[in-house]
């Protein structure tokens, strides 16, 4: 083993290439070398379309061929180095010309479940997508054996020091190793991690379940693996390049006008689409343009249009929240503002004492302060025209509010009378070019300060006008053993989520499409009277098989849609290639997950913790408000470096319903955000997690 050119894929630095610990892979757990394809312990068994069938396991980067046939990319790549054929078909074969598989298939394979590497301490069960992670920052078993790996090198560091006289240390061929840190001969090992002390390794808790350890700010723990950053707190555009302008982007969306996110955020950044091969959009950034198009307050659905528009090149402006603390690196002035921030009066006069502004204001949990998140439409405010939502009210009427809160500022505003004087400050829009990265895409119409070519109106509506749901009960009469027709997704524990399950197509000629009444994105409740909300995937596909059997067969439906705005003409939409109708691989939008009762919602818990007095990561808009009556709680932002981001689990679009089992319905923004503060070392947040549309 010692005499093969291949080099083992390592977690760490080993002391020397005798070593009684076995090198792994931080990715996977396992050892193995690095022309073979990481190890997994799988759960459940895999759908066989799931399978490469070089090496008969699931899918690992895979790779579709000319001839229809998928593999793993490294499979092939080795199997064709010395063949010249599929090796299913055996037809004429060259690597070049595979590419690699659509952006669903990469997301079914990423939500396969998988099994701890480390049994004997940890039993938990994972995405295979979310294992890394979990290796990194809650594993015990891989706590302790980089734990046992440093203080192996500190020894031989040592031994080597008292040594240097020249006599060899061997180790005794008996020497023993915990159970999970089996010997074995050591290799040559290439260092891919880089936190190298056991001491920035978090300390593991003993509770089971979604819990994370705790989060030392400041350890450096993911130091060498730090994305190309954007500048936070600012306003960029980015160019990006695609030879062929169908190509997907290989990222999903929440967000839109119709819920309390008001602009449209990634949610989720798939490996190897655009987005990621280019490595500068994270999971949390926000989206306010595309090309031409103004998408910072419009329609979850029109933004997904705007988005899907074939194009080669794609400018998109884009904004990257301020890090949690970050604000320091700018001095105040006399005024409290930022060094890149101008401030300013607005008077604002009310025909009388008892008239509203139309202003929402907010706190933050990032810095303090009084914020606008919100402008009425037609109010005084609005119709005024020089506040904007992220304004910060630095003092109203004289009354200083650098460090006040939105109900002192309601207070101030209720007893001002007719006159209401705002100073405030907003952050200054960089010039172009102020990023050296992007200055050669920047031109002076990507950073507008006027409204863009196609802007939209803001049209701020509740969710629950803009999706409805009907309930329909229909018999389908059919040959014995003729299929219904109909390719369906979804499923408890399935590989998107806890999803009901849905249809994604209804294929032409068969007995549901000539009935026409099941359509695409129809949620399927029950069949010949036996309920399907509860069952797995594979369960609810058993059941629909075994149904389909009978001459009749009565489904029960929910029909979801979506409630596009009246005020959308021709002349406003984006030019859009057609979706296929009968794509099997259609995925429904993030607004129509929203808009489905709350029986057919899935909950889960998830455990924060943290051994310091900073922030938990995480920015939440929503909640209790006279004008826009009670919306759920979304979370808009993940910060980098804390614990939310180091945990994982928690993603933007994630709706919060509980805190430590206290129910945040009907609570108002201004009750919740103090709770979240207050809460020192652990909190419990109970989510539903709905995947975002893909574009």
């Amino acid at each position: 083993m010692g005499t093969t050119s291949d080099e083992m894929v390592s977690v760490e630095q080993t002391a020397s290439s005798s070593s009684s610990l076995n090198p792994l892979c931080f990715e996977c757990g396992q050892q193995h070398w690095t022309r073979e394809n990481h190890l997994y312990n799988y759960q459940d068994e895999v759908d066989d379309d799931l399978v490469c069938h070089i090496c008969l396991q699931p899918l690992l980067q895979p790779l579709d061929t000319p001839c229809g046939h998928t593999f793993c990319y490294k499979c092939l790549r080795n199997f064709l180095q010395e063949k010249d054929f599929c090796p299913l078909d055996r037809k004429r074969l060259h690597f070049k010309l595979c590419k690699k598989s659509s952006i669903l298939v990469h997301k079914l394979l990423d939500k396969l479940l998988v099994l701890c590497p480390f049994p004997s301490v940890c039993q938990d069960v994972m995405q295979r997508c979310d294992l890394e992670a979990h290796l990194k920052n809650r594993c015990p078993g891989a706590s302790h054996r980089r734990a046992a790996l440093e203080r192996r090198k500190t020894s031989r560091t040592q031994t080597d020091l008292e040594n240097e006289n020249g006599s060899a240390v061997i180790d005794p061929p008996g020497s023993s190793s915990p159970e999970r840190d089996c010997s074995a001969s050591g290799t040559g090992t290439g260092t891919i991690e880089q936190n190298s002390t056991s001491t920035s390794l978090p300390v593991w808790t003993e509770e089971p379940g979604l819990d994370n350890p705790a989060f030392e700010e400041g350890t450096g723990a993911d130091t060498a693996h730090q994305p190309l950053s954007l500048p936070e707190g600012e306003i960029t555009t980015i160019e990006l390049h695609r030879s062929n302008p169908y190509i997907q982007l290989g990222i999903s969306i929440v967000g839109g006008n119709e819920t309390p996110l008001i602009n449209i955020v990634i949610q989720e950044v798939y490996r190897d689409g655009i987005i990621a091969r280019d490595g500068r959009l994270l999971a949390g950034d926000q989206i306010l343009q595309v090309n031409n198009y103004d998408i910072s307050n419009v329609s979850h659905n029109y933004a997904r249009a705007v988005l899907s528009q074939p194009c080669t090149t794609l400018h998109l402006t884009v904004l990257r929240e301020r890090r949690f603390g970050s604000r320091a690196y700018n001095h105040s002035d006399q005024n409290g503002s930022t060094a890149r921030e101008e401030v300013f009066q607005v008077v604002l006069h009310k025909r009388d004492s008892a008239e509203q502004l139309g202003i929402k204001l907010v706190r933050r949990t990032d810095e303090s302060g009084v914020f606008i998140l919100d402008l009425l439409e037609g109010g005084l405010a609005a119709q005024d025209g020089r506040l904007s939502s992220n304004d910060r009210v630095l003092a109203i009427n004289g009354h200083d509010l650098k460090h006040g809160t939105p109900e002192l500022a309601a207070q101030i505003i209720q007893a001002s009378g007719e006159r209401v004087s705002l100073t405030i400050a907003r952050p200054v829009k960089p010039q172009p070019g102020s990023s050296t990265r992007e200055a050669a895409t920047h031109n002076s119409s990507q950073h507008h300060p006027q409204p863009p070519s196609h802007s939209r109106p803001s049209s701020h509506k509740d969710l629950t006008q803009c999706v409805t749901c009907q309930e329909k009960h229909i018999t389908i009469k059919k040959e014995p053993h003729e299929s219904l027709g109909m390719t369906v997704a979804g499923g408890r524990g399935s590989k998107s989520g806890e999803l009901p399950i849905f249809v994604t197509s209804v294929p032409p000629h068969g007995c549901l499409a000539r009935d026409g009444r099941i359509k695409r994105g129809d949620v399927l409740l029950n069949i010949n009277g036996i309920d399907l909300t509860n069952l797995s995937h594979s369960e609810a596909v058993a059941m629909l098989k075994a149904s389909a059997a009978s001459p009749a067969v009565a489904l029960k439906a929910l029909e979801v849609q979506v409630v596009e705005e009246a005020t959308q003409t021709s002349e406003e939409q984006p030019n859009v290639f057609s979706e296929n109708e009968y794509d099997a691989s259609w995925s429904p939008s993030w607004v129509m997950w929203l808009g489905l009762p709350s029986a057919l919602h899935s909950c889960h818990d998830i455990v924060l913790r943290r051994s310091y007095l900073g922030s938990w990561g995480f920015s939440i808009v929503g909640g209790y408000e006279e004008n826009h009556t009670n919306q759920p709680f979304f979370i808009k932002t993940i910060v980098l470096g804390t614990p939310a981001y180091y945990d994982g689990r928690l993603k933007c679009g994630d709706m919060i319903v509980a805190v430590n089992g206290l129910s945040t319905v009907g609570m108002s923004h201004s009750a919740l955000v103090p709770m979240l503060k207050e809460q020192r070392n652990k909190v419990t947040l109970t989510v539903i997690c709905w995947p975002g549309s893909l574009v």
